[in-house]
Parts: C-alpha cells; structure tokens; sequence
C-alpha cells in the first residue's frame, strides 16, 4: 500500500504546540520499530523476466537487471542496477544544458544553520519510522501473484499497493500487438518499485533528524499503476498537518533538506537541486537505485491522485497499455516535458483517461461523480488507501482494441477537442468551458487537476509549443491511420531497449 501502511505510525502534529492533532496517530506506541534489512528487500525482489513470465505467461526471455553491491550513507550492503551513474536516457540529458529560467533558478536560502522544526512536543521512538514490526512487508510474499479478486487490488497492511493484477487485453491486429508487447516490455516491476522505497525508506529516517514529525511518501507514476522501468520517483514530504505556504515555508524546509543532501548524504545524494516554482522542489539523483526523483512540501493532492489513478489503471485492462505507449511517444517526441513548456506526464494520464470517459461507449466513468465518498476532497490522508478496495471493475460494452483507441486518441486531439474553448476534465468525464479564473487565461491547454481544480497543463504557455504539439497528434493520426504501425510514429526498438 502506500509507503507506510494502513497503521501509518505518523507523529501527532502539534497545533499551535498545546493539543496533539490524531492525524498521524495511527501506530500502537507497544510495538517496537523494526526496519526491513535492505538484503531482505533485495532477495524479495522480482526479477524483470520472472515478473513479465507470470504477468503474461508467454512473453520471449528478457535479461534479469545485473545488481551491484552498493551502500548508502551508514554502511549497510545494498544491490543496485549496474547502471551508470551520470543520467540516463529520457529528458535530463537535455535538461542538463539548457539553464533554468528565473521562475526555476536554484533557491539559496538565508538561513544558514540547519533547524529542527517543531521541536517542542518530542517523537517517541516507536513513531520515527516506517516499518511496524507487527506488519508483515508483501517483499515476503511477492514470489507468487494473487488471484484476481473482481475488484481493485485491496491495499493491506503492507508498505505499498499489491501489485497491479489485471489481466491483458487481447491483441490480435499487429498495431495492439505492438502496443502491448511495448506495455510488458517497458512497465514498471516490483524490482523498481523496491529500489524507490528502499530510498525513500533512507531519507526519511535522515530528513526527520531535522523534523522530526514529518513523514515521507512515495506518489505519482511510482504507485499509480502508470510507471514505467525508467519512471523517476516522486517524493511528498508532509511535515505538519495544516496548508504549507508553497512561496515560503516550503522553499525554507527545501533549502533545509538540499542542504542535508549536499553535506551528510552526499556520498549517495547526487546534485540536490531546489527548483523554485509553483510547488517547488528538490530534485536529485540517488546513486544507489539510480533513480532521480522530485521531492515536494505538503503537496497533499498528489496522495489523493496517485489513489484515484490507480484505481482507474485497475477498473479497465486497456487503460495502462494506452497510457504507457502515449507517455512513450510523447517522450519520443519531446513534447513531455513541463519545465520545458511542454506537457508533463501527469497531465498525458489526465488526457487519455479523458477521451476514454468520452467516446460514444464510455470505457471509463467518472469514478469521483460514480463514488464520492471514496474520493472526498477532504478524506484524512491516512484514509485515502483503503477508499478505492472495493470498487469493481467498470465493464464496458466499447469493445475497441487497444490500436484502435490509440489511432482514435489521436485523432480526438487532432481534429475534435476544442482547444480554444474546452477544458479537460476527468473528475466530470467530459470537455467542459474554460473558467474564467487568472490561472486559465493566456494558456492554450487546459487540463484539470481532478482534486483542487488547478490547471495541470499550466507549463504549456508559449504558442510556439502549442503548436508543436498539436502537429505532432495530426501527424501521427494520419500515419497511424494509414499506416497502423506503431514503428511510424515511435521507435520501438529503442524505446524498449531504453525501458
């Protein structure tokens, strides 16, 4: 389940520091702490040939992932891809060149000793951790792969969601063939999943040094369902429980965390860097996983939509093979990029689910209009997992296959959405009027953040970018269309070889 389970062991924040709040008051104080040891964590892993075999029981044999012994910061032998060190494939070989705007100039804080924030009401030990060690962690169990129950994966009391188990679409023209054997080739697997947790794992016990109530969560791709193999980690540090103010204190508590990344984590924390915008972030590279990841303040609405992604990913098996091969075409042709000017994947996920929910046969619902209560806006976070258990699978009588939906994605975008006028909106299932507010004018895509309303798409606000974009959905429709070849429109061999 989510990082740190159903009894997520968080701190009590103490407001205005005279009442404890039961927000994070979860864990049973009698319990003593028990980290998993990270050789545990390692010999659970799934390899990447095991993972795909029992995922779909007939794909070609594909290398495991070679591990490296490796340590962070305290000494304790831990395996890692053998990758290299210096970034990898994808947009941040880019990104290195190109200097940040003002808008994302590295923040220097004036502050320069590093505090400890809310100090006066102290953690007891049993709190400062994720692992319980009255749960048992589902590494131990991750050698077989349930049977499907009908129904979204139940998130038990484990450290993260169950494996996503859908069972894939059939695929019998050679374009939805591409596209899945494109989906079994670059998904995410377990192995991946555990190197990022196995991080976020160290940096929380090294970032509540200096808050010592806060809390570290994994979000985005990473537990959505929509992850690939080389998908960056997305980090939610929640330090109390009220609004963090994103201009101010949150860069303050960034600055003080890259601090801590750039003197005592350096030996496995590579180029902290504070990006300062809208929510800003501290982005890095952990040299043991080799993963890079953003780590945000309080950005609370990622947990909510990490939840209500997965749930979608679940309800529908055509929905990740779509969303993964628009995610790689749109890396393809680098226009999935926000701090580019470009569209972030965020909003691409946002995008497909949208046209799903629109077609003349729905294949995807509104789940939020369908099941309010278990995506309430204002759900206690340590609620938000066990929301989506029991929704069942959404059964469409659309019975179009997987390259059909993606010649019809295109060709949505190309010729029928009005840009101009509409705005994208999963939480309603359909285009509706641009609003009126400040944060939707002067921008030429606008898509909405399903749980606070923001525009997702923000980022696409030169008309030069616009348009690139646009060509690159006419283009491939109509090549798509003739052609019915995903090689047309996307390097697979590349693509799958760079996962």
């Amino acid at each position: 389940m989510f990082p740190n389970s159903s009894n997520l062991g968080h701190p009590p924040f103490p407001p205005k520091y005279q009442q404890q709040s039961n927000f994070f008051n979860k864990l049973p104080l009698s319990i003593p702490p028990a980290l998993l040891s990270r050789q545990q964590i390692i010999d659970a892993q799934f390899s990447f040939q095991n993972a795909e075999t029992l995922l779909s029981g007939n794909l070609a044999t594909i290398p495991a992932v070679t591990l490296q012994p490796m340590t962070y910061g305290n000494g304790s032998p831990v395996r890692t891809s053998d990758a290299p060190t210096s970034f990898r494939g994808r947009k941040r070989l880019s990104k290195q060149s190109v200097p940040h705007d003002v808008k994302r100039q590295r923040f220097h804080s004036h502050h320069s000793e590093t505090t400890v924030v809310n100090q006066a009401v102290p953690v007891p030990e049993e709190r400062r951790y994720s692992f319980p060690g009255s749960i048992q962690s589902p590494l131990f169990r991750a050698h077989s792969i349930p049977v499907l129950t009908g129904c979204v994966p139940p998130l038990r009391d484990a450290l993260f969601p169950d494996p996503i188990e859908t069972t894939l679409p059939v695929a019998k023209d050679k374009l939805s063939q591409q596209v899945l054997e494109l989906f079994q080739a670059c998904q995410q697997q377990t192995c991946d999943l555990n190197r990022k947790e196995l991080c976020r794992t160290e940096l929380q016990r090294e970032i509540q040094r200096i808050f010592p109530q806060s809390r570290l969560f994994l979000v985005g791709s990473s537990l959505n369902g929509f992850g690939t193999r080389s998908s960056d980690g997305d980090l939610c540090l929640v330090v109390k429980e009220e609004p963090v103010n994103q201009k101010t204190e949150a860069r303050h508590i960034l600055s003080l965390v890259q601090k801590l990344f750039s003197t005592k984590l350096s030996s496995y924390i590579e180029r902290p860097q504070l990006i300062r915008a809208k929510v800003p972030i501290v982005k890095f590279r952990d040299k043991v996983s080799c993963v890079e990841f953003d780590l945000n303040v309080n950005n609370v609405v990622g947990i909510r939509n990490t939840f209500l992604l997965r749930t979608y990913a679940c309800i529908e098996n055509r929905v990740r093979p779509l969303v993964l091969v628009v995610k790689k075409w749109a890396s393809f042709h680098d226009i999935n990029d926000a701090s580019r000017g470009t569209l972030s994947s965020y909003s691409l996920v946002l995008m497909v689910l949208h046209y799903l929910q629109t077609l003349p046969e729905p294949i995807l619902p509104s789940l939020q209009k369908n099941y309010p209560e278990s995506f309430d806006p204002t759900m206690q976070l340590h609620l938000v997992h066990q929301a989506p258990r029991t929704i069942p699978p959404y059964h469409s009588k659309n019975g179009s296959s997987l390259g059909d939906l993606l010649i019809g994605f295109f060709k949505y975008y190309a010729t029928e959405f009005d840009w101009s006028h509409q705005m994208i909106s999963v939480r309603e299932a359909k285009a509706m009027p641009r609003p009126d507010g400040i944060e939707w004018r002067n921008k030429f895509i606008c898509v909405e953040e399903p749980f606070d309303g923001t525009n997702t798409a923000r980022a696409v606000h030169e008309k030069q970018k616009f348009d690139i974009i646009k060509d690159e959905f006419l283009k491939s429709w109509q090549v798509l269309r003739d052609k019915k070849d995903l090689n047309c429109v996307l390097a697979l061999r590349t693509t799958i070889q760079k996962r």
